[in-house]
């Protein structure tokens, strides 16, 4: 079958999209037949999409299904800042792809007044990537049963979840949730420089079969939202999900009224009433100004998995007057990331984490510092121009 009669099949709806690589010798063959189609269908012209660097045939392996083309977002770089963590220690150039103007200079003030302040502190403090399924029993007699069979047997149930994997490794599964008949186990896993969700979902699965063939129970899901992946969770902010990093600094007096234009006070007091008392009266969970402006653009540039942001928003900014000087910090502790695996390995996405220097494994923790030290450069950034009353003007120079 040639190109034209698979378009005209499509056209008639006599076939489906994913059949078009049963008569295609490659997937950019395919790509460019599904993406004439859509052309066709829409009535419009697909130039800009059609127009790429991204190796299809890798990507269509592992990345994506039914591709037609790549789309394109601004990258620019901000920086340099310096930071000062148990992994990342150096002065660096972060990479972030938005649309939002004046995002990039806003970030980049913030590693100005950074770097005059000798540089930020950032650690890492928890890695953890969880899977927690949903396991329906009889009665709530059963149901404390399982969650006994998971305390009880724990080096065996960690000797079955890592015999599924060479870098995984079962921390714990706890808390363990009995709702009526349903019972919620959260598995606990480090993953290495993987972000790991693949790994412990195969993982927890195999912990599984040997719960049916001791019990006779079973999964009815094997997410039961208890993990919580790609949600905003309280749990997650209590016990960790992927990397939690802290990150502060003491940026001097003089610093802060020659770079913010403002002072520690104000800032403080800005910080305390918006992040602060401003989220409590709206209930959210996310005690910050703009944590997911510099996550979401980080993560486009380095090819991290977009729904994440959600987690990754999840954060407390404190800011302090410590007589004239600003203490200001941040924390995340749900920020599940990669250097391996995933988006990482799309060449634009590979050549980000390359600017940073962490690009590959062994790389994860310094990632994790330069996130969190991006965030508290951004964060800075936006609370110095509220509280100098910069924030409309920037927008209105730079935003357009």
């Amino acid at each position: 079958m040639d190109k034209e009669e698979i378009i005209e099949k499509l056209l008639a709806g006599e076939m489906k999209l994913y059949q078009i690589d049963k008569y295609t010798q490659t997937a950019t063959e395919a790509l460019d037949i599904r993406r004439e189609f859509i052309e066709r269908y829409s009535d419009c012209r697909l130039d800009q999409i059609s127009n790429y660097t991204l190796d299809m045939e890798l990507a269509f392996a592992k990345n994506i299904e039914n591709p037609i083309g790549t789309i394109q977002v601004p990258i620019g770089v901000a920086g340099p800042v310096t930071i000062n963590g148990e992994h990342a220690k150096d002065d660096f150039f972060i990479p972030l792809a938005t649309s939002e103007g004046a995002l990039l200079a806003s970030v980049n003030r913030g590693c100005s007044a950074i770097t005059a302040a000798g540089g930020v502190n950032a650690r890492v403090i928890g890695d953890k990537m969880t899977r927690a399924p949903v396991i329906k029993t009889e009665s709530v007699v059963e149901a404390v049963k399982v969650k006994q069979w998971f305390e009880n047997k724990f080096d065996e149930i960690k000797e079955i979840a890592e015999s599924t994997t060479s870098h995984g490794k079962l921390i714990k599964v706890d808390p363990i949730i009995i709702v009526g008949n349903y019972v919620y186990p959260r598995f606990c896993y480090s993953t290495g420089d993987s972000m790991g969700m693949n790994m412990v979902t195969i993982a927890t699965e195999k912990v599984l079969e040997k719960l049916y063939e001791d019990l006779g129970v079973h999964a009815i899901a094997l997410s039961g939202n208890l993990c919580v992946d790609k949600k905003p969770a309280a749990i997650n902010v209590v016990e960790g999900r992927g990397k939690t990093v802290v990150a502060d600094i003491l940026i001097p007096e003089a610093i802060v009224r020659t770079k913010l234009k403002t002072t520690a006070k104000a800032i403080e007091e800005v910080n305390v009433a918006k992040n602060l008392i401003g989220s409590a009266a709206a209930g959210s969970m996310a005690y910050n100004a703009h944590f997911a402006n510099m996550i979401g653009a980080l993560f486009l540039a380095t090819g991290q998995d977009a729904a994440h942001v959600v987690e990754g928003s999840l954060g407390i900014t404190t800011a302090e007057d410590r007589d004239g000087d600003l203490y200001f910090s941040v924390n995340m502790s749900d920020l599940p990331i990669a250097t391996i695996g995933g988006g990482t390995r799309l060449e634009t996405a590979n050549e980000g984490l390359q600017i940073l220097g962490c690009a590959g494994s062994g790389n994860v923790n310094k990632f994790a510092e330069i996130v969190i030290s991006t965030v508290l450069a951004g964060e800075l950034s936006l609370v110095g121009a509220l509280a100098a009353g910069h924030l409309a003007k920037a927008h209105k120079e730079l935003g357009r």
